[in-house]
């Protein structure tokens, strides 16, 4: 039997790229097409995606794809979270979406919980506070020049998908990072909406995992060389979802680390956990492929370490990832550490200086050179991730016998080792590209090429890519 190949559409905050997946007697290798940056960039007082811009780049990967494998049959799309464009009444986006790094939502955040209170709002949509959340997002976007024109609401996604195929859905792994998805029914809360002055019509029926959009648009296949008859699959368009679909476990009994620019932790279970006590230390339900629970709360990420080299480059420094970690690694241990989720560090610019600050204010030693600063946010995620691991374990009731690590970060041997150490708990580390092994194990179990299962997908996963196990020192 010929390969079978799907196509993965995968953009993350820093950086996108589209993967071809090849599923051949069993086994799934994924093969990069095309790999682009990504940054937001400041833009008519706002900080501002350049989707126009990713959405060409997206085109440029998807016609390379199918030169190489003209047998390609269906496209997945994921990005981050909780970001969106506005649409007018002729289907066109009315401006470049806003990033959840503005700080457009300082004042609507306090707007949104005089209308419903925060553990209320909890309740309904079983969401963590951040201060990006659509919802806050929207309270914002009340105020601006464009709301008055604005027809329909399309997460990043699903603005991709429209485009290629002329559908407009919501799919539900992103649609549960808004704050207006009932964490308990999977729909729209015609609630919160009617509260928070949302206008039902703005949002688009919802989509899961494993539907077919649509095929692509004439004109689309035409500009890409593709044949008739090539489709979009939803997928887990929410990147941590796909990423965790991947997850090589061959058991129930793991929490899992999604290692990127932000870092995402927790377990998966049946039902979302809803208590005081979750909603107080800011823990989330999110959606995931099966209808699964993603329960987990966000923590820093590689994002100090992206915007540290950025800020050294730019002062004239340039250091090389791979000598810098080694450096990093030959520090002993025990050196300082901030805590990766101060508010401090979630905008860009002078990022070592503000990890000094951050170290400084807890009462630790302040890192002062490029290793040290490495080191001091290795280790500091390496412990954010094991103590998240572990109260999420104590507010769900379960328990957990190895910690998965996905995701850029599991091409960290320091990282996960650290991460080890700090758990207690054996850590399986890969695959790398965990987001577009899982958009592609979605689509490929929607028609037919993988095990409709997902423990058995999630064993084909385990059989395609190696990883690497770290066991506590």
């Amino acid at each position: 039997m010929a390969p079978r190949v799907f196509a993965a559409v995968d953009l993350g905050a820093s950086s996108g790229r589209v993967m071809a997946g090849v599923v051949d007697r069993g086994s799934l290798v994924l093969e990069p097409v095309h790999r682009f940056p990504n940054r937001a960039c400041p833009s008519d007082g706002r900080l501002r995606w350049p989707f126009t811009e990713l959405y060409g780049q997206v085109l440029v990967g998807l016609g390379r794809l199918a030169a190489r494998y003209p047998q390609v049959e269906s496209i997945g799309i994921d990005t981050w979270g909780v970001d969106y464009g506005l649409l007018d009444r002729a289907g066109r986006l009315l401006a470049e979406p806003i990033s959840h790094r503005d700080d457009r939502t300082e004042g609507a955040v306090a707007d949104v919980h005089a209308k419903v209170p925060r553990r209320e709002l909890f309740a309904i949509d079983g969401l963590q506070f951040l201060p990006f959340n659509t919802l806050y997002q929207l309270e914002a976007e009340k105020h601006g020049a464009l709301w008055e024109r604005a027809v329909k609401l399309v997460l990043l996604p699903d603005l991709i998908g429209l485009w290629l195929t002329g559908e407009l859905r919501a799919e539900r792994t992103n649609a549960s990072t808004t704050g207006l998805l009932d964490v308990r029914t999977g729909e729209w809360s015609e609630d919160l909406m009617e509260r928070l002055g949302i206008p039902p019509a703005l949002l688009a029926p919802l989509a899961s995992p494993g539907s077919v959009l649509g095929p692509l648009l004439p004109e689309v296949s035409q500009r890409l060389g593709m044949r008739d008859g090539v489709v979009v699959t939803a997928v887990g368009s929410h990147d941590t979802a796909s990423a965790v679909a991947a997850v090589p476990s061959t058991t129930d009994r793991f929490a899992y680390v999604v290692s990127g620019t932000w870092s995402l932790v927790g377990l998966e279970l049946a039902q979302p956990v809803l208590t005081t006590e979750a909603c107080d230390e800011n823990f989330t339900n999110e959606r995931g492929v099966d209808d699964r629970i993603r329960f987990l709360r966000n923590t820093g990420g590689h994002w100090l370490i992206q915007e540290s080299m950025r800020q050294w480059t730019e002062e004239g420094d340039e250091y090389e990832l791979e000598p810098l970690f080694a450096a990093a690694a030959s520090l002993p241990p025990g050196g300082p550490r901030i805590d990766v989720d101060d508010p401090s560090l979630l905008s860009p610019g002078r990022m070592p200086r503000r990890i000094a600050e951050a170290a400084l204010r807890a009462g630790q030693p302040v890192p002062e050179t490029p290793p040290a600063i490495v080191r001091c946010i290795i280790d500091s995620l390496a412990h954010a991730y094991a103590s998240t691991a572990q109260r999420c374990g104590e507010l769900a009731g379960a328990t957990f016998d190895a910690v998965h690590l996905v995701g850029g970060g599991s091409s960290s041997r320091l990282l996960c080792q650290s991460t080890a150490d700090a758990a207690g708990l054996p850590v399986v580390a890969g695959p790398a590209e965990a987001t577009a092994v899982g958009n592609v194990l979605v689509q490929c179990r929607a028609h037919g090429a993988a095990p409709a299962s997902l423990a058995a997908a999630r064993a084909m996963v385990k059989d395609s890519f190696s990883s690497r196990r770290f066991e506590p020192r």
